[in-house]
């Protein structure tokens, strides 16, 4: 039972209400610089742009004092063939430059540098590999004296934690130094990478590193615009991938200019470094709850509007220089969800009227593939590397149901509403129709199509989150059904044949959360997401694309498993998902004119979470203690929103008083097994809520 209250009237005013000395005020943590940015401690940009390794991985052959590289100003001579591999203990990504003391040798010399984002790939002929064909060839600076040897900046390394020095000369090369420039967040000034405007924090410290390592994944994803993955062997073939010898000369160059602007938010740091905007249904959400980096997501999907169809109003299935060609009856429609995104998170009116229009058209292609059974009938196979895609496919028609909502909403924000009669209409019959012909009652979730008995994991996460589903009961059927599937390293995608896609579990993890089953999203995220941070082949620091179903670091779409990406933005889920349904602070409309508060915590004991947009800073900061449960939130004046008071079974009774001089102290009584009490129409600014039993 929720219990609903209007306080907009109400004048009891408690401003100076505090909580004990173990909450503290929201106020007091706004993030202005990096002293002050609250759990800064778990923020893993780095400090400095200029960095060099942390420790020595291996080494072999004759190479003195390896280890003196670790610094600035170090001393390692290399003899005859030998390498030295070295960590740097996180994800990173830049130009490698590698300073030479002194040359002894009577003939040209070569330092060679390769790179690894997983210690599986650790190499001394080879780096791990930006095409589905064998492995990137060697970085080689020919050594003619002393000096500093830079990389060209077409070779810039989007993502390594390990990086190999090899010398296969028959002298000697003393090094004095190996640094590498960070590059990604280049629109950041100097070394302000830790800058955040969001944070969260709760009582399960697993939890606390995922939220970072999904923040700093998306941070990593963000690259110079002029340094987009060439795709020179993009379908080439006539490559093995079977070991380490096989061909070590695959060339590589990161210099395609992929977007307008300073930053573009990709796919993934190492490759395909290009703008996927399904990737981004996962990682937009999680860049503004971390660094609200607005501009980047814009250049992103503005390359993506650049290129679309001028006859039908088809958008890519991924932006230049991927071949126009391909067409992506979902991946068309996530470009539209990050233009709804864009609006709801920004409230940027200007910016949503200039692609309004090229909006309208792309939404038209899809309405004219609705047949007469009342859905999309998908006629291209192209989607997340899941298989099978096509027919009335419930995947893509949950998505379809869920844009032509947010175009509802987009019309009436702009007052275009000729259409939105048309599409309220289309959208209710794609619900019924799904229901109808999708729906297995006896399973409870719904088929990939008519002709298939497979029930997979993105059409029934994306038909809760969608809201597809016709009633509470059948949102539960599939979470719980979902849950029955998990393997011990995470929730397997059927649909992908052998694999865990993190990017469709981000889809689960929502649809729990909606289904009001906390308990298996906080399991799922400690399972799956534990596993990737914290299993020794991954890089600690950043999320990988996606694995097999037993834990081998093998992606069933790619031949080549040194290609999968260690750092993925649609692996980020659990960022978003911590902050808007555990800490619960979600905006409702346009940058958060109104929101909602509504924490669900599961098993945990404590979560605090705040957020910046144009309209200013929103959070929710919550604690369950013995006898009592108690919550400060906060959201800019002039908005309006509702909180979700979370009560134990006891009877007792929520005392909800505002601070600083907003009217307040409303009070509810609470009959042991009533529910969470709504509180409606809370107009911004800062306010405490409690709930004592009886």
């Amino acid at each position: 039972m929720v219990v609903g209250l209007d306080i907009l009237d109400l004048f009891a005013i408690h401003a100076n209400m505090r909580f004990s000395n173990s909450l503290v005020s929201l106020a007091a943590v706004v993030p202005v610089a990096l002293a002050s940015i609250p759990y800064s401690q778990y923020i893993l940009a780095p400090k400095s742009r200029t960095l060099h390794p942390v420790s020595v991985h291996s080494t072999n052959g004759s190479v003195t004092h390896p280890e003196s590289l670790t610094s600035a100003n170090g001393s390692s001579v290399f003899t005859g063939e030998a390498a030295t591999a070295y960590d740097f203990g996180i994800n990173i990504a830049g130009l490698v430059t590698v300073t030479i003391g002194s040359v002894n040798s009577s003939s040209d010399e070569y330092i060679g540098v390769t790179f690894s984002e997983s210690s599986l790939w650790v190499s001394n002929r080879s780096s791990d590999a930006t095409a589905d064909a064998g492995k990137d060839e060697t970085l080689w600076f020919h050594v003619n004296g002393t000096g500093r040897y830079t990389a060209p900046k077409e070779k810039v390394r989007g993502g390594f934690r390990y990086m190999t020095l090899v010398h296969n000369g028959t002298g000697s090369v003393e090094v004095t130094s190996a640094e590498v420039h960070y590059t990604a967040m280049p629109h950041w000034e100097g070394d302000a990478l830790g800058n955040y405007t969001g944070y969260f924090h709760c009582d399960d410290e697993l939890l606390n590193r995922v939220w970072y390592a999904g923040a700093y994944t998306n941070q990593i994803c963000t690259i110079e615009p002029d340094t987009g993955n060439a795709l020179v062997h993009l379908r080439e073939e006539g490559f093995s991938s079977e070991d380490d010898q096989s061909p070590v000369n695959v060339t590589w160059y990161n210099n395609y200019t992929i977007t307008s602007g300073k930053s573009a938010l990709v796919d993934g740091a190492k490759r395909d470094r290009l703008v996927w905007a399904g990737d981004m249904a996962i990682a937009v959400p999680g860049v503004v709850v971390s660094t609200n980096d607005v501009i980047s997501i814009e250049n992103a999907l503005d390359s993506l509007f650049a290129v679309q169809n001028a006859s039908n109003g088809l958008l890519p299935y991924a932006g230049r220089p991927f071949p126009p060609q391909a067409i992506s009856f979902t991946y068309h429609l996530y470009t539209l969800i990050g233009v709804a995104d864009h609006f709801l998170y920004t409230g940027d009116m200007d910016y949503l009227k200039s692609l309004w229009d090229k909006y309208k058209f792309a939404l038209s292609f899809s309405l004219s593939n609705i047949d007469s059974s009342g859905l999309m009938n998908v006629t291209a196979p192209n989607d997340w590397l899941r298989f099978g895609m096509g027919g009335h496919n419930i995947e893509a028609n949950a998505i379809l149901y869920y844009t032509i909502n947010q175009g509802i909403y987009l019309a009436s924000a702009l007052n275009d509403t000729a259409n939105i009669s048309s599409w309220q209409e289309t959208a209710d019959g794609i619900k019924t129709a799904a229901n109808e012909l999708l729906w297995d009652e006896q399973e409870g979730m719904y088929r990939d199509n008519e002709t298939t008995t497979l029930m997979p994991q993105d059409g029934n996460a994306w038909a809760v989150v969608a809201n597809l589903t016709l009633n509470s009961t059948q949102t539960s059927m599939i979470s719980q059904n979902l849950v029955s599937r998990w393997t011990p390293y995470g929730a397997p995608a059927p649909e992908a044949a052998d694999a865990i896609s993190p990017f469709i579990s981000g889809f689960e993890l929502q649809s729990h959360f909606l289904a009001q089953n906390t308990t298996a999203a906080l399991e799922l995220m400690r399972l799956q997401w534990g596993f990737m941070l914290d299993d020794p082949r991954m890089t600690n620091s950043t999320f990988i694309e996606g694995y097999s179903t037993t834990g081998e670091l093998h992606y069933a779409p790619y031949n080549n498993d040194a290609r999968i990406s260690h750092a993925h933005g649609w692996a980020t889920g659990p960022t978003s998902s911590l902050t808007q349904y555990v800490a619960g602070v979600q905006l409702l409309t346009a940058g958060g004119a109104t929101w909602r508060i509504a924490p669900s915590l599961g098993d945990l004991k404590f979560a605090d979470a705040g957020f910046r947009t144009s309209l200013g800073f929103f959070g929710a900061r919550t604690q369950v203690l013995d006898d009592s449960i108690m919550m400060e939130f906060e959201a800019p004046e002039g908005t309006v929103g509702e909180v979700r008071m979370p009560v134990m079974e006891c009877a007792g009774r929520v005392v909800l008083s505002g601070m600083e001089g907003l009217s307040g102290d409303v009070v509810v009584e609470v009959m042991a097994g009533q529910g969470d009490v709504d509180v409606k129409d809370v107009k911004g600014g800062r306010w405490s809520a409690t709930f004592r039993c009886s």
